[in-house]
């Protein structure tokens, strides 16, 4: 017996729908949680603090990492990746001042601004709400932050490179060929002011819920920032005998070099890059609840875009804006609309597609 393959739409209807319930099942698990222990917290009336006592350095970073924590950390990944050679000579003029200008812009005037005016507009908007889910525990705030966060820029990513009207706004974080720590804020300024995270951090802080939105955003910070990262710190979960459970559980989990970096890779021929999917930013688990990923535990040989045309870092960062003025460019006035996959002249398999089965695809081993 015969089944007909489900048509892309189909596919993204229902990973939709399951979406939904992922949405509602830590709200769910925490009021079962409730019902059980017969508390009822939002009785209470309490101030939003944490209920367990971090070490000081640990507190201060994550309570700085909008400031100097993260770039600290940043700084110090950096300096490492540098001074072994990481970078190579693949780091020109125009990748450098796109790089450090994606990292700084966001940081000291686009999240600034959409703070401000977003807690201005809150008050305006839902007069009454402020710290109305002051009561919710932490751990299960921390739940529900991490699973809204990360879920719904899961699928603003897969969108990006499923649908072509988005593709372009998401290109600039693809086109280098290298990875390093400096890819994981590498986009262009539009895609970037949609970004999930800035938003719920902002709303949820204005609910009642900002140290659980500091300690997911925190967290998520560090997490993608050593996925992107040129230093393969996972290899040894890999290559060390007692180590493997740990690696299984980890790169189910969460997203580490090995996996997305396959994300970075310029090919799917190889059987390690992945670039049509493992689109998990935090947490690589939604790449294996709707079938998106693949796990190798090996890393691209190439990385970026084999279309790339090197265009300006002005048109890579601020496309439709300004125009790159290359040639047969994406971001050219009136250029191709090339998508993610190299164009070809004859006809040739079709390339593998997030919506069909692993199996379909040349076997990989997952140890």
């Amino acid at each position: 017996m015969t089944t007909t393959a489900k048509t892309p739409t189909q596919v993204i209807l229902k990973d939709s729908l399951i979406s939904l319930l992922l949405y509602v099942l830590p709200i769910s698990l925490m009021f079962l949680w409730f019902y059980i222990s017969g508390s009822r917290p939002w009785e209470t009336i309490r101030t939003e603090h944490l209920s367990f006592r971090a070490p000081a350095l640990l507190e201060a970073v994550f309570n700085n990492l909008k400031t100097w924590g993260l770039p600290a950390i940043m700084l110090v990944v950096g300096i490492v990746e540098f001074s072994v050679g990481l970078y190579e000579n693949r780091w020109t003029k125009n990748e450098r001042i796109l790089d450090i200008v994606c990292f700084i812009l966001p940081k000291i005037v686009l999240r600034p601004l959409i703070a401000y005016f977003g807690l201005q507009l809150l008050p305006l908007v839902l007069p009454n709400a402020k710290d109305a889910f002051v009561w919710v525990p932490f751990w299960w705030a921390f739940a529900i932050m991490a699973v809204a966060d990360d879920l719904t820029q899961y699928w603003y990513h897969r969108l990006h490179h499923q649908l072509p009207l988005l593709w372009r706004f998401h290109r600039t974080h693809h086109s280098a060929p290298y990875m390093g720590m400096a890819m994981a804020s590498r986009q262009n300024i539009i895609y970037t002011m949609f970004f999930s995270q800035i938003y719920l951090t902002v709303a949820l802080t204005y609910l009642g819920l900002g140290y659980a939105a500091l300690f997911v955003g925190g967290i998520k910070s560090l997490i993608t920032t050593a996925a992107h990262s040129s230093i393969k710190w996972d290899k040894p979960f890999y290559t060390i005998r007692w180590l493997n459970p740990v690696a299984w559980v980890m790169e189910r989990v969460i997203s580490t070099p090995a996996t997305h970096h396959a994300h970075h890779a310029d090919t799917t021929d190889d059987g390690i890059g992945n670039y049509k999917g493992n689109f998990g930013n935090m947490f690589f688990i939604w790449d294996l609840i709707f079938g998106t990923g693949i796990i190798t535990r090996q890393y691209p040989a190439a990385y970026g875009l084999k279309h790339y045309k090197e265009e300006e870092w002005y048109a890579q960062l601020l496309w439709p804006i300004f125009k790159s003025k290359k040639a047969g460019s994406e971001l050219a006035k009136n250029g191709p609309e090339v998508g993610d996959e190299l164009p070809v002249e004859a006809p040739v398999a079709p390339p593998y597609a997030f919506w069909e089965k692993e199996e379909n695809r040349t076997p990989v081993a997952v140890k």
